[in-house]
């Protein structure tokens, strides 16, 4: 085998993928996918901590698929997989469960911000989310895990968990670290732009969905929330330009400027101007993707093919990291 490190990641099929996750990750994968031994999943199993109607689930899990291969990835070159088709991550996920401590559990943001706005349904799977995302990575030995910095609170405790396993019985989990995106794009709501971009807002104006139509996606950009004072300026830890900071983000990450460079050009010019060529760069980068897509759905034996190849891959690769955790807990081999 050569010696490409390997990168595993994916993305909950729980709504539309928004253009945050396109330029926080997706552009990312494509960008590096020659470069290490890529896997990526649709992780259907993380969406059910949140009640899902299933004809919605198996639908949007097809969807995400498709945009990946739309974005560029190459099925070919990365193993694309259904989470929930590979019966080891749900396996390792119960094994991990207990190796890792409530207190640590309980430490964890996502599940209190989730839980503050699901209070109807603070179910365990919630709880043990990280554990899960846990048994996703160190089922295939993963070298990095491609994450934005909100989310290295679970790189970290995936580590924890694999390091007090290894402790215990040995060298059987490859200690992964945390990829910051290269771009390092961080995306925030249109509409509260201290706030991360996200599919599941309430408010469609926040976020910029890549089922948009264009005219919607530069309209939705058009009236993103700036401020008063009318400066194109980028200062950091403002909290009255986060919309503009916000903007000239999305700007740098789609025409790759520096975005000093965009300040520069817009020096003396209006928001109006701004955001209406912000709205052009997006559209332009979106058009083709979009086009991608929408000839690719249409062919749903291919994408059930890439499922189903994928899958046999990532199975042969989990199979022999559970084979060596049987064996070192002591349940007896099949």
């Amino acid at each position: 085998m050569d010696d490409k490190k390997i990168i595993f990641s994916g993305v909950q099929p729980s709504g539309n993928l928004t253009l945050g996750n396109y330029l926080g990750a997706i552009k990312n994968w494509v960008d590096i996918q020659h470069d290490y031994h890529c896997i990526y999943a649709m992780m259907d199993l993380h969406t059910i901590t949140v009640r899902q109607n299933p004809a919605d689930l198996r639908r949007r899990t097809l969807e995400v698929l498709a945009l990946y291969l739309a974005c560029g990835i190459d099925p070919k070159e990365t193993i694309l997989f259904v989470q929930s088709q590979n019966p080891h991550h749900a396996e390792l996920g119960w094994v991990l469960d207990c190796y890792t401590y409530m207190g640590e559990l309980q430490r964890m943001t996502q599940f209190k911000d989730k839980s503050a706005r699901h209070a109807e349904n603070i179910n365990a799977g919630l709880f043990t989310y990280p554990v899960l995302m846990a048994a996703d990575i160190l089922l295939y030995q993963a070298d990095y895990v491609p994450v934005g910095k909100d989310q290295m609170q679970h790189i970290e405790i995936c580590r924890d968990i694999a390091q007090r396993f290894n402790a215990i019985y040995g060298d059987v989990f490859k200690i992964p670290e945390g990829m910051l995106s290269k771009s390092g794009a961080k995306i925030m709501s249109l509409q509260e732009p201290t706030k991360k971009m996200s599919k599941s807002d309430e408010n469609p104006k926040a976020y910029i969905s890549m089922m948009d139509d264009m005219n919607v996606i530069a309209k939705k950009i058009k009236s993103a929330v700036t401020d008063s004072e009318g400066v194109i300026e980028y200062r950091e830890n403002d909290e009255t330009k986060a919309g503009i900071n916000n903007l000239l983000s999305i700007m740098s990450a789609v025409t790759g400027k520096p975005i000093n460079t965009i300040v520069s050009d817009y020096s003396g010019q209006g928001y109006g101007t701004f955001k209406s060529d912000v709205a052009e760069a997006v559209v332009e980068m979106m058009r083709p993707i979009r086009s991608e897509y929408d000839r690719i759905i249409k062919d749903k034996e291919y994408l059930k093919n890439i499922c189903a190849e994928g899958l046999e891959k990532a199975y042969a690769i989990s199979g022999r990291t559970m084979r060596k955790v049987h064996k070192k807990i002591g349940f007896i081999q099949k």
